[in-house]
């Protein structure tokens, strides 16, 4: 039997994703999910900064990592530097700041094609899913499992659910891209 809801869900998970990689975009104001992509090189292998430091933001402009192993101080700014969120770390002993400087017009424009091109990612994968649904449809209407009726049915119901997870994507991206062009 075709079930649907799976399909819905592998598309929740593929906006879940989406959600991630948004929070992880730098805004105007300091905020650790930021720091949630970027991997450090330490004890061989790649491990989240917040399982080698602990995260705090101080301040609505800063943010302090205070990382629990003085030599992971040099591979965590590293790592900082390496990233694309453009922030410029500043050592104190175990205590690394990492000021966020306000967005100037050609970061926001940069950042709104990076949010813009992340949304159009998710949407392929969403996408696909329902390519992939509708394949399963065809096999069960090829070995008699399903009616023509249901599978037109079955496709209907698929297309409404992407319809809606696209949508759901859609506003997503203006929410952040409002975000980032308030100052």
């Amino acid at each position: 039997m075709f079930d649907e809801k799976s399909y819905s869900l592998k598309m929740d998970k593929a906006i879940e994703v989406f959600a991630k990689e948004l929070s992880s975009l730098r805004t105007g104001r300091a905020n650790s999910a930021m720091l949630d992509l970027i991997k450090v090189d330490v004890y061989g292998q790649q491990m989240p900064i917040n399982q080698v430091a602990s995260i705090t933001t101080p301040e609505p402009r800063m943010i302090n990592i205070q990382v629990w192993d003085m030599n992971n101080v040099p591979l965590v700014d590293a790592s900082i530097k390496k990233s694309d969120l453009g922030l410029n770390p500043q050592i104190d002993g175990q205590l690394i700041r990492l000021p966020v400087p306000e967005l100037n017009e050609e970061r926001r424009t940069e950042l709104k094609k990076i949010i813009k091109s992340v949304g159009e990612k998710c949407k392929v994968s969403i996408r696909n899913i329902r390519r992939e649904a509708n394949e399963d449809l065809k096999k069960l209407l090829k070995s008699k499992d399903i009616g023509e009726d249901e599978e037109k049915t079955y496709e209907k119901k698929i297309q409404a659910i992407t319809d809606d997870h696209i949508k759901s994507v859609d506003e997503k991206v203006s929410l952040k891209e409002k975000e980032i062009m308030t100052i």
